[in-house]
């Protein structure tokens, strides 16, 4: 997927909240562990990644806050909080039930013949 419109809906806020959960981190660092752990194949771009975030933040599934950035510059940073943690915890549970019944109607794990 090259374009945040190939993600199905709310899949972005699922993986923007699983990277904060890991630690606090601003929106550029956000995007770039997205590319980085989907193995290039997201790519998330700022029109899509900080609307997502002030939803994410108006909801009260993440809190930001303003630090200084490793080049030492002003930046945002988002962190999970306790309800976002809760949310997190369905959604995933939702998105592992919803892939594997995609995964049994298009077939994967079926014997090839």
């Amino acid at each position: 997927m090259s374009k945040p419109t190939d993600l199905v809906q709310g899949t972005l806020d699922l993986l923007i909240l699983k990277t904060v959960a890991i630690e606090p981190m601003h929106g550029w660092g956000i995007a770039q562990r997205i590319r980085q752990v989907s193995k290039e194949v997201l790519q998330v771009n700022q029109g899509a990644l900080y609307p997502a975030l002030h939803r994410l933040e108006q909801n009260g599934w993440v809190h930001a806050r303003w630090s200084e950035s490793e080049n030492h510059r002003r930046a945002k940073y988002y962190a999970l909080t306790p309800a976002g943690r809760k949310y997190l915890e369905r959604e995933e549970a939702n998105w592992l039930r919803l892939s594997t019944a995609i995964g049994l109607v298009i077939g994967i794990g079926e014997a090839r013949g």
